[in-house]
């Protein structure tokens, strides 16, 4: 059957607010009642339904018997919960407050506003938060009952040499193609006169707007922050620790409605005005300048970097040296090696790359260098780089020489499943189970049938 238990959880937590609404569609449609229950958990056709559009919207196989699968998942996580309850399992009233405001914010800026988001649902932002209060809960909670499961697997060298060695010349997994890149990148200097003028400017506006002009028209027309810029400058609520440092203390400082100063980060120059702050999270709008690199800078830092460029490719100094010396990115520290931020390795698939430097990375040999190219740091700001491919690795079958970690993520994953379904076996001779004859039939991962009443 094919199982998708791995996947579900994190997509429902994602999507939690977009079936609540697929749900209001579907409520004429769908005549609600009880197909499964763990314990003292229960489990709607509803909640089976608005999953299923939700997860094809994603294009997620559910497989050939898209109900019998969620059902399955949604059996698992009420075990869980139900386990979890039993054992006393708890997550703090502050790690449900942060995950429903990130998911607020995620959505807010998917849909453009707070105000078209509360229109979109019907309910007010504080309406959804209450309402969404008690899945996201559960959800937390079963998926840390089921790291409890899982928390003292591991795998020896030897286990995953075995794993490897069992599996068929069909099951053997092919790898893609993959690369391992390092860079060299450097920030342009600012003039001091641009940084000079953009003060001036923001401090233009700033007036304006303590004269009554609206902060959030300002906002929507010269924010540089584009993100932020089309809600009229609002961030949504946002704790401590997630601003900049410069930014957050202003930000938390601030009465409701009163506008700062200008505030300089690494992003650029800001205003900003705080909407509401309710106890350690604030919501503020802000206006962002970033100061411009003029042609000429830019052009001294090209011809800097190809310079660097040169004197590798004539051996006076090896790439991780340079990337040492000038580099202004933090990777210089490990001589400018690249790590896929998915992965967290050194490898990169082509999916995981920018399309801008996958094109131009596709194009080098092993050990080639290219020429700068133009690119932005983490805040935004202008820089070039230059790359070279340290290492690259063609498709082909797994294999333990090139591929060890990899087959040892499969291996301790397979233990895992192994203890998971142990542990499934073993609650189910203590838990009550019941499922709606409709979904009697399906073939299910776990033997819920085998255990009900």
């Amino acid at each position: 059957m094919h199982n998708v238990m791995r996947i579900i959880p994190a997509l429902i937590l994602v999507l939690l607010l977009s079936t609540h609404h697929a749900g209001h569609t579907q409520e004429n449609l769908v005549i609600d009642h009880i197909v499964g229950v763990v314990g003292s958990n229960a489990i709607l056709k509803s909640e089976l339904v608005e999953q299923k559009i939700q997860l094809e919207a994603q294009r997620v196989d559910l497989g050939d018997d898209p109900y019998c699968t969620l059902l399955n998942d949604l059996l698992f996580q009420k075990l869980l919960y139900n386990q979890a309850k039993i054992d006393s399992v708890e997550v703090s009233d502050s790690e449900i407050e942060m995950e429903i405001e990130r998911r607020l914010r995620f959505f807010i800026q998917q849909i453009g506003s707070r105000e078209r988001l509360e229109e979109y649902y019907g309910q007010s932002i504080d309406e959804l938060r209450e309402e969404f209060w008690d899945p996201i809960e559960e959800q937390i909670i079963s998926q840390r009952m089921e790291s409890q499961i899982t928390r003292n697997v591991s795998v020896t060298p030897s286990e995953v040499k075995a794993y490897f060695e069992s599996l068929s010349e069909d099951d053997i997994p092919i790898v893609e193609s993959e690369l391992s890149l390092a860079k060299i990148m450097i920030e342009p200097a600012i003039d001091e006169e641009e940084i000079e003028e953009v003060k001036e400017r923001l401090e233009s506006f700033r007036q304006r707007i303590l004269e009554g002009e609206s902060f959030r028209t300002l906002a929507i027309m010269y924010s540089d922050d584009t993100g932020s810029a089309r809600r009229g400058g609002e961030l949504g609520f946002v704790r401590r620790g997630e601003l900049h440092p410069e930014f957050e203390a202003v930000a938390f400082n601030l009465e409701p409605g009163e506008v700062s100063e200008i505030v300089e980060t690494r992003s650029g120059y800001h205003i900003l005005k705080t909407i509401e702050r309710r106890g350690e999270e604030v919501n503020v709008r802000h206006l962002l300048l970033r100061p411009q690199v003029s042609p000429e800078v830019e052009q001294q830092t090209k011809n800097k970097l190809d310079s660097i460029r040169t004197v590798i490719m004539q051996g006076e100094i090896s790439f991780a040296e340079a990337a040492r010396k000038y580099s202004d990115h933090r990777s210089a520290a490990s001589g400018g090696v690249m790590l896929n931020p998915y992965t967290g390795t050194t490898r990169f698939k082509t999916e995981d790359l920018d399309p801008n430097l996958f094109f131009v990375a596709d194009r080098l040999e092993v050990g080639e260098i290219s020429r700068p190219i133009q690119t932005a740091t983490e805040d935004g700001e202008p820089a070039f780089k230059i790359v070279t491919v340290r290492d690259r690795v063609e498709p082909h079958a797994a294999n333990l020489q090139q591929d060890y970690d990899f087959i040892r993520k499969m291996a301790l994953e397979k233990k895992r499943e192994k203890k998971v379904r142990e542990w499934v076996a073993n609650r189910l001779k203590n838990t009550y189970i019941s499922i709606h004859e409709e979904y009697q039939g399906c073939d299910f991962d776990y033997d819920w049938l085998k255990h009900m009443p």
